[in-house]
């Protein structure tokens, strides 16, 4: 049986792509900001004792590395900010901030004052877009804004039958757009070269 391994910087797609894969395999949802050099299992498997979305240093043998498919899903950085690390009730983004592996008391105004990525979105990015050779395994980039019209593909390169993925989105109010835009300039730029998948 396949394991997948969707990875993501949050606000980007991977609950909805994870439980589209979960009629295929078993299904882990993670939020670590590194990825290891050689592949770990995740929380609590195998006598691990991390959160359960993120590796937990116990290494996956050279044996079950070709069960695992590493998927890293990506989105405007924008719309995942507004989507997970600004405020939408009570304390939630800070959760969020914690799952990432960042500085929980970071806000939006921070931000913009400082027109600085100071949620390290583009941080994390780097570390699962940029290709490593020191890794043991392969991670699949997939750029979420062809998921949908692409989704053929990916079952193709994923090995899986159909997905099922349908786009939901509510509307929302993107007030600093044009700031952020210019903060995360070089990062929606790379994001929008990319192919809808690659491997790194």
């Amino acid at each position: 049986m396949k394991t997948f391994y969707v990875c993501s910087f949050g606000g980007s797609g991977s609950t909805l792509l994870a439980n589209s894969l979960k009629p295929y395999g078993r299904v882990e949802h993670i939020h670590s900001r590194n990825p290891p050099l050689e592949l770990e299992y995740v929380g609590n498997n195998k006598g691990g004792d991390a959160y359960f979305e993120w590796f937990n240093g116990i290494k996956v043998p050279e044996s079950e590395l070709d069960d695992i498919i590493v998927i890293f899903i990506y989105k405007d950085p924008i719309k995942a900010i507004y989507s997970r690390y600004i405020p939408y009730y009570k304390d939630c983004h800070k959760d969020h901030m914690d799952h990432v592996q960042t500085n929980r008391n970071v806000e939006l105004k921070d931000v913009l004052s400082q027109k600085k990525d100071l949620f390290g979105i583009t941080e994390f990015y780097n570390n699962y877009a940029t290709k490593n050779k020191k890794r043991n395994y392969k991670i699949h980039c997939i750029k979420y804004e062809d998921m949908f019209e692409k989704q053929n593909e990916l079952c193709g390169v994923l090995g899986v039958g159909p997905l099922k993925l349908f786009k939901r989105e509510t509307s929302k109010n993107y007030s600093h757009y044009t700031e952020l835009s210019e903060i995360y300039k070089d990062l929606i730029d790379d994001m929008n070269n990319r192919s809808f998948i690659e491997k790194t």
